[in-house]
């Protein structure tokens, strides 16, 4: 038996198309910003930000990779690189010999502390400035229905 496509509709091809556009924009934009001000790409702030987060501003490689959406391999690159920038360094996990943690360092640290001001304000300008209080609330409430529903396919 075959399956029927449910095709988009007009408004929800425009509403699609809206959002992928969108999204790509504010990224670019907040990417662009990071690189230029702070010289590191928007997934290496976010890196150091988890880091900074965690107990002892560290985390196992496999619990990371998770928080950040990334593959093990596209971390371990990444982590490579703040590796050689001083900014995070690999230890071995006390409990697993097979297991990794990334720590985040004091210059890390320092680093993600100079780039937070400008990042933030970013976010404020090409994001919350552009919105009213009703649609920040609209976008929230999207934002957590989407990651509900993804989390469980």
């Amino acid at each position: 038996m075959a399956v029927m496509t449910r095709w988009l509709d007009p408004d929800e091809q425009r509403t699609w198309r809206a959002f992928l556009a969108a999204s790509r924009a504010l990224m670019d934009t907040l990417d662009r910003e990071l690189q230029r001000d702070a010289g590191m790409p928007h997934a290496y702030y976010e890196i150091l930000v988890r880091l900074s987060e965690a107990p002892e501003r560290r985390l196992r490689m496999s619990e990371l990779a998770d928080a950040t959406g990334s593959s093990r391999s596209r971390l371990s690159h990444a982590v490579a690189r703040l590796e050689a920038a001083g900014w995070v360094r690999r230890e071995d996990c006390p409990t697993d010999r097979r297991g990794q943690l990334a720590r985040l360092t004091d210059d890390g640290f320092a680093t993600l502390a100079a780039a937070a001001p400008g990042h933030v304000e970013g976010v404020r300008r090409h994001l919350f400035d552009a919105l009213s209080p009703a649609q920040v609330d609209q976008l929230r409430r999207i934002s957590e229905a989407l990651t509900d529903h993804l989390s469980r396919a």
